[in-house]
C-alpha cells in the first residue's frame, strides 16, 4: 500500500531560520529561578509548563525508564472516572489527587506515601454525594510569609478545602470546619445552594488570596460564573468580579436585556488563570454564557462571557479585555490557561500574554495594554440560523497572526478514504450535514463544528519556551455535528408523558432519543434498570456521576417520573421519548428562588441532538489524518514551525498508514534540556519530541491513557517526569496510578 505523507515537519535548518528571541544573562537567572520546580498547577502561575531541567535531554531520554508507581486503588470498575491532575512538588513532596478527589502527599523520590486525605470519611459526609465528585486537574499550594502556614487548597465538587500540607488534615479556621461552599457568595438574588457549581482546574495564589472559577452547567440553568478571591486563612471571600456585568458596570450595556444579570448564567473560568505576580495581574479566560447553543434569551454581544481579562489581583478591578467569540452559539469557550510569555516583536521586547483556543488559533496581546502583538480582524460569518429569536452576531475576531495550529475547514475533500467503502459511507453522511463553515450559527439543517467541541486546543494547555518565546500545543482534528431541534411544547403533563417528557428535555441531547447513547462519553441507558435500582439512579441524578454534572435542580415530581420511565422503559417502549413533542412542563410554576430560573428554562425553544463525533463504522475519526497533532509556533514571527501527529492506531500503522495521530486531552511540557514530553493519547503513551525538530526520541508504554498534563522536578540531583494515567476517556479504560520515569542511578 503506498503510503500518504498526512503531516508537516519542518526541518530544522527552517526552525532557525524563522527566527526566536535570544536570551540574556538575566533572563537566563530569572528563568532558573522560577522554572527549576514545579509547585504550582502548569508548572509556574505564568502557565508556561516550562522546566529549566537539563538532566534528561535529547541525548540520554532514550534511557528513562520507570522510576516508581503510585496507585490510589480507586478506579470505577466501569471505566468511567478520570485522573487528570497535574501534581505539584513542594520540598520533595508530591501533591496529586485521585479517581474520587483524595487528596495524597508521596516521597516524591520513591513514590511512597506520606498522609491521605479521604472527604469520604468526614464527619456527615454523605456517600450519596461522593459519588459525584469530578474531575481534579490539579491543587493549589501556599505558605505563609513566616512559613509555620502551609495549606493544600482543592475542590471536591462545589467545596473548597483548605488541608494542612503537613499533616492532611483539614484546617480547622478556613470557613465550615476546612472548607466553603462556591455556591455561596455570589451576589445572586436567589438560592443556589442546588445549583450545580464544581471545581475542577485550581485557582491561583496571590499574597494571601486564593482566586478561581468554578465548572457550571451549560443548560438555562445555570448560576453565573464570577471570580472570586477567597483569604487563604479564613475562607472569607474578599472580592468578586461579575463575568455577566450588574447595572452600571463594564459591559452591562452589551445584553440587550437589562435582567440578563440575574436570569443568565456561565460566562465562567473552568480552565484556569495565569498571574504576573510581579506586575499584580491575573488573566482570566471564561466560558459560553448559558444556554450554549440557544442565544435568543441572551440577545447581544454578551460581555464577558468567551473573553480573556485582566483583573487586578488584589481587589478584582478591571484592567482590560478582549472577547474572542461574540455572542458565541458553538461552545467555544476558552478552555485552557493563558501563557505568560515575552517575545521579540519589529525590534520591541514584549511581555505578552497567549490565548489558545478550541477552534485552533491563538491570540497574543501586550500583557499590559491589551493591545493585539498582531492584527486582529473582524470577518463578517454567516447569519441565516432559522431559529427564531435567535439574533447572530455578524462578525467575528479572527488573528492575522500567529497562524492557526489546526485545520479551519472542513470540505467534502478532507472526508476519510482510509478505504473506498469506508468513503463513500462516510461521504453519504457528511452530506446530511448542509452547514459546512466556521460560525455557520446552530440550525435544524445541522453544521460542522471543526475542530471539535473538545478542539484544537483544550484544557491540557500550551507549553511555552521562554527563552525563545516557542509555544508548543497539542490538537485534535476531530469533526463534531450540531443540529437543533424544538423543545416540547409546554401543555399538560399526564402520568403516561411525564417521564419521557422529562428524559427528552434532560437527558436526550447527551444519551439519544432512543436511550441508545453517543460514543464511549454517553453511555446508553436502555438496559440501565439491570445495573441501578430506584434509589441509585436518584442520588446519580442528584448528585452527578464522574463527568455527568448534577441534576438536583429537576423538581422532584419530574425525577421520579424520569426514574420510572428509565427503569420501565421496555414497558414504555422508546417511541414515548419520540413523542415527548406533545408534552409539557410541570403543572406547579415554582415560587421563590427557583422561579427566575425556572422561567429562563421555560423560554429556550430548542436544543441540541447531542455531541456528535464524526466516526466510521470502525470508530476512526471520518476526516483525512491527521486525527491528533503536536505543533510548535514562534509566538515571535507568529509562523507555525512544525506539525507532527500525536499518537497512533497500531492497526492502521501494520497496514503501512503512516501514524495518523489519535484525539488527545492533556497538554505537554517543554524542557530546557530540549524536550517536549506528552501524554494525552488514546493508545496509551507518554512521549518525548525534540523540540527543534519534532521527532519522537522516546516514548513508553502507560497502564493507562495519561490523559493529564506531565510534572518534571528534580530532587537529590535526579530528575523525574510523573503522569497521571487515569484513563477513561472516548472509550480508554480507567486507570489509577500515577508513573514517575527518571534516567538509571548510573546516568550522570
Amino acid at each position: 500500500m503506498r503510503r500518504k505523507l498526512y503531516w508537516m515537519a519542518f526541518p530544522l535548518a527552517t526552525f532557525l531560520v524563522l527566527g526566536c528571541g535570544k536570551s540574556t544573562d538575566a533572563v537566563q537567572e530569572q528563568e532558573t529561578d522560577r522554572y527549576s520546580g514545579w509547585r504550582t498547577y502548569a508548572g509556574s502561575k505564568d502557565g508556561n509548563r516550562y522546566s529549566t531541567n537539563t538532566d534528561i535531554n535529547k541525548e540520554n531520554v532514550q534511557q528513562l525508564q520507570v522510576a516508581w508507581t503510585y496507585s490510589t486503588r480507586d478506579k470505577d470498575p466501569d471505566n468511567r472516572s478520570q485522573m487528570q491532575c497535574n501534581p505539584i512538588v513542594v520540598d520533595g513532596v508530591l501533591y496529586g489527587t485521585s479517581p474520587k478527589l483524595k487528596l495524597f502527599a508521596l516521597d516524591a523520590a520513591t513514590g511512597e506515601q506520606k498522609w491521605l486525605f479521604d472527604p469520604y470519611h468526614l464527619p456527615g459526609a454523605d456517600p450519596d454525594e461522593m459519588a459525584s465528585f469530578n474531575v481534579s486537574r490539579g491543587v493549589t499550594y501556599w505558605q505563609g510569609q513566616d512559613g509555620k502556614e502551609q495549606r493544600i487548597l482543592y475542590a471536591v465538587g462545589p467545596k473548597l478545602y483548605a488541608i494542612d500540607a503537613a499533616t492532611g488534615r483539614p484546617v480547622s479556621g478556613f470557613g465550615e470546619s476546612g472548607w466553603i461552599d462556591l455556591r455561596q457568595n455570589l451576589d445572586l438574588e436567589y438560592d443556589a445552594s442546588e445549583a450545580y457549581a464544581v471545581g475542577t482546574t485550581p485557582g491561583v495564589v496571590y499574597k494571601d488570596l486564593y482566586i478561581t472559577g468554578m465548572r457550571l452547567s451549560e443548560g438555562a440553568d445555570a448560576i453565573p460564573g464570577h471570580i472570586r478571591a477567597f483569604d487563604v486563612r479564613t475562607g472569607e471571600r474578599r472580592w468578586i468580579f461579575h463575568t455577566i456585568p450588574y447595572p452600571g458596570e463594564k459591559g452591562y450595556n452589551t445584553w440587550d436585556n437589562p435582567d440578563s444579570w440575574r436570569r443568565i448564567g456561565g460566562a465562567n473560568n473552568w480552565a484556569g488563570m495565569a498571574l504576573d505576580e510581579e506586575r499584580g495581574i491575573v488573566y482570566v479566560p471564561t466560558g459560553t454564557a448559558s444556554p450554549d447553543f440557544y442565544g435568543g434569551i441572551r440577545k447581544g454581544q454578551n460581555l464577558f462571557a468567551n473573553s480573556l481579562i485582566a483583573l487586578d489581583a488584589s481587589t478584582g478591578k478591571y484592567i482590560w479585555h478582549f472577547q474572542v467569540v461574540h455572542h458565541d452559539l458553538w461552545d467555544r469557550d476558552l478552555a485552557a490557561n493563558p501563557n505568560l510569555v515575552t517575545v521579540q516583536h519589529e525590534g520591541r521586547t514584549i511581555d505578552a500574554v497567549a490565548q489558545i483556543t478550541k477552534h485552533g488559533y491563538i491570540f497574543l496581546f501586550d500583557r499590559t495594554s491589551g493591545k493585539p502583538v498582531f492584527p486582529i480582524e473582524e470577518k463578517p460569518v454567516p447569519t441565516n440560523t432559522g431559529l427564531a429569536g435567535e439574533e447572530v452576531w455578524p462578525t467575528q475576531p479572527i488573528p492575522t497572526l500567529p497562524e492557526p495550529f489546526a485545520r479551519q475547514d472542513f470540505g467534502p475533500d478532507q472526508v476519510t478514504d482510509l478505504t473506498p467503502e469506508t468513503h463513500a459511507h462516510m461521504m453519504a453522511q457528511y452530506k446530511k450535514v448542509q452547514d459546512r463553515v466556521m460560525f455557520a450559527p446552530p440550525s435544524k439543517n445541522g453544521g460542522w463544528i471543526f475542530p471539535g467541541f473538545d478542539g484544537g486546543g483544550e484544557w491540557g494547555g500550551a507549553a511555552v519556551d521562554p527563552a525563545t518565546g516557542i509555544l508548543y500545543v497539542n490538537s485534535s482534528e476531530m469533526p463534531w455535528s450540531l443540529t437543533m431541534v424544538d423543545v416540547p411544547k409546554q401543555e399538560a403533563l399526564t402520568e403516561e408523558n411525564s417521564g419521557p417528557v422529562t428524559y427528552a428535555k434532560y437527558c436526550a441531547s447527551c444519551h439519544g432519543n432512543e436511550l441508545e447513547g453517543n460514543g464511549a462519553s454517553y453511555p446508553a441507558l436502555v438496559s440501565i434498570g439491570e445495573k441501578f435500582k430506584e434509589k441509585e439512579l436518584l442520588s446519580i441524578i442528584n448528585n452527578g456521576r464522574n463527568m455527568m454534572p448534577s441534576f438536583r435542580q429537576i423538581p422532584a415530581q419530574e425525577k421520579q417520573a424520569l426514574v420510572g420511565f428509565l427503569l420501565h422503559k421496555e414497558e414504555r417502549g422508546a417511541a414515548a421519548v419520540a413523542a415527548s413533542a406533545a408534552s409539557a412542563a410541570p403543572p406547579k410554576e415554582p415560587t421563590g428562588s427557583d422561579k427566575i430560573k425556572k422561567s429562563v428554562m421555560d423560554e429556550v425553544p430548542y436544543r441540541m441532538t447531542g455531541y456528535n463525533r464524526f466516526l466510521d463504522k470502525e470508530g476512526y475519526p471520518g476526516i483525512k489524518p491527521p486525527w491528533g497533532t503536536l505543533n510548535a509556533v514562534d509566538l515571535n514571527t507568529g509562523k507555525l514551525l512544525w506539525k507532527v501527529p500525536l499518537g497512533e492506531y497500531e492497526e492502521l500503522t501494520k497496514k503501512g498508514i503512516p501514524p495518523t495521530g489519535t484525539e488527545n486531552y492533556g497538554g505537554p511540557l517543554v524542557t530546557k534540556g530540549g524536550l517536549v514530553f506528552i501524554a494525552a493519547t488514546k493508545d496509551e503513551k507518554i512521549r518525548a519530541f525534540d523540540k527543534e525538530s519534532g521527532k519522537v526520541l522516546w516514548e513508553a508504554q502507560l497502564p493507562a491513557a495519561g490523559y493529564a498534563t506531565p510534572a518534571t522536578y528534580s530532587l537529590n540531583g535526579r530528575q523525574y517526569v510523573v503522569i497521571a494515567c487515569g484513563g477513561g476517556k472516548i472509550g480508554s479504560p480507567s486507570g489509577d496510578q500515577y508513573v514517575a520515569f527518571a534516567l538509571p542511578e548510573s546516568v550522570k
